[in-house]
């Protein structure tokens, strides 16, 4: 298993600091959990997966890794066009429906039809909607009930999840 890059927060590593009360960066080396369970359309092994994904896509795609706030390219990406599955480039929002929600990540109120799945992600002592690609699993990030109309939903989507695709 890979090093995750710096600039992601292990869950379990945030937890342990969490509770302990310790002050330090954000960014350590302890692995996530796997991406989601079940039978997707596009089914790779680990190995394929670390051949067509970048260190930073597979921790987050395969491993449910969250990469840091503010870190994302995508969070200026003010064109028309589509975001798709980094991992399988299925694809999950349009651009109309991006909006800067203030937490760091990209942030959406509606995905595309049929685009994505979701679970119920108990980690960090809570229970959240995590969000996965419906064709490959990859882990893209969580779904919150605190976003803007019409939806008044939230998605909150790692960057290095996702490629912009311009119209």
């Amino acid at each position: 298993m890979h090093e995750p890059v710096s600039r992601y927060v292990p869950r379990r590593r945030f937890l342990a600091l969490l509770g302990a009360g310790v002050a330090m960066p954000l960014a350590s080396a302890c692995s996530a959990k796997p991406a989601a369970k079940g039978t997707f359309p596009i089914q790779k092994t680990e190995a394929e997966w670390k051949r067509v994904l970048t260190p930073e896509q597979f921790y987050i795609l395969r491993e449910e890794g969250t990469e840091r706030p503010g870190t994302s390219a995508l969070l200026k990406e003010k064109r028309k066009g589509t975001f798709v599955c980094a991992a399988d480039g299925s694809a999950l929002f349009a651009s109309s429906t991006k909006f800067e929600s203030g937490t760091g990540w990209p942030s959406f109120w509606k995905p595309l039809p049929r685009a994505v799945g979701t679970t119920t992600d108990r980690s960090l002592g809570m229970s959240r909607t995590e969000v996965h690609c419906a064709q490959c699993g990859g882990h893209l990030g969580h779904v919150f009930n605190d976003g803007p109309q019409p939806t008044g939903l939230r998605y909150c989507i790692n960057g290095d999840a996702l490629k912009f695709r311009p119209a």
